[in-house]
């Protein structure tokens, strides 16, 4: 954290002065979230080539019986199984989420407690022990449906409350607020924008390709019907691959977090609007719990989910 020049001293106050627990859970969601999508990638990727050697016009062989294409198919198709067999057995994908849900949880705690915001606000009794309290609370309702805490496994992850969330819960009113709006709403606000702008991307690439692969294995497949020309075999391999897109698509849900980040992002700027104009202190606890209710991936999740 570092404090900017002014007459009321105002903060930044960034991910790194959240505690080591914040750290420690961030960094296992990213690793799982980076092994859950490359074992899907590749099984797709291998269901696609199991389907190349059947397409080839030529065929080779070990000693007059041994396909050298149809050993590469099963190999690919046996690869797979592997990945199949090790995602079940690892999880990735469900640690990820608990862990990014904690992660998440844990921030927007400490964000609430160093600006004041509900339960913390300026009245509440020793908000030092309540903050634990909480916090303690919703870890233990992830560890009841699989989440594993890495202070189980570390020797020293640190105190729950870092000197910089002490000293921006010791500014005034003005300063609270300004930091907040700036580093956590509107930093808010940028990511979901900049989140709408790479699924859009990703919409159109990933529409595109599977529209053309199909196209592509249409023809093919009238060719075929027609009797015109020889036997096309790549028809399968085509459609292997819009399926794998296809669900590739559906698995990164691009097009329904475009509409839920959208609507994030409006609600965002609603807050930023009243906290910057009409909000006054009174109201200010309420507004940051439900900055931080909006932003929470539960809400997103939800908003995805009921997208029509």
């Amino acid at each position: 954290m570092t404090a900017i020049p002014g007459p009321l001293q105002s903060m930044v106050f960034r991910n790194a002065d959240l505690p080591e627990l914040f750290h420690h859970t961030d960094a296992i969601a990213v690793a799982r979230q980076r092994e859950a999508v490359n074992t899907t990638r590749w099984q797709l990727i291998l269901l696609v080539a199991g389907t190349v050697p059947a397409a080839l016009p030529w065929r080779a062989e070990i000693a007059g019986r041994l396909q050298l294409s149809d050993c590469a198919a099963a190999l690919a198709y046996l690869g797979v199984l592997i990945a199949t067999y090790l995602t079940s057995r690892r999880k990735a994908k469900s640690h990820w989420q608990l862990n990014r849900s904690a992660a998440e949880f844990i921030k927007s705690m400490c964000w609430r407690y160093s600006v004041h915001g509900s339960p913390f606000d300026t009245g509440t009794q020793h908000p030092e022990a309540v903050f634990a309290n909480r916090l303690e609370e919703g870890l233990q309702e992830l560890r009841k449906v699989g989440w594993s805490d890495p202070r189980d496994r570390t020797a020293d992850s640190g105190g729950l409350i870092t000197d910089s969330m002490h000293a921006l819960r010791d500014k005034a009113f003005t300063v609270r607020k300004e930091t907040y709006v700036r580093d956590r709403l509107i930093e808010q606000r940028s990511w979901y924008r900049r989140r709408q702008e790479v699924s859009r991307r990703a919409t159109v690439v990933w529409s595109t390709t599977i529209a053309a692969l199909t196209a592509l294995a249409l023809v093919l497949a009238l060719f075929r019907a027609f009797s015109v020309g020889q036997s096309f075999a790549l028809t399968g391999v085509l459609s292997a691959a819009a399926a794998a897109c296809l669900a590739w698509a559906e698995m990164r849900r691009h097009h329904p977090l475009i509409s839920a980040h959208s609507l994030v992002e409006k609600d965002l700027e609603s807050m930023q609007v009243a906290m910057e104009t009409t909000l006054n202190e009174r109201q200010w606890p309420r507004a940051v719990f439900e900055t931080e209710r909006i932003v929470s991936p539960q809400h997103t999740d939800w908003l995805a989910r009921h997208q029509m």
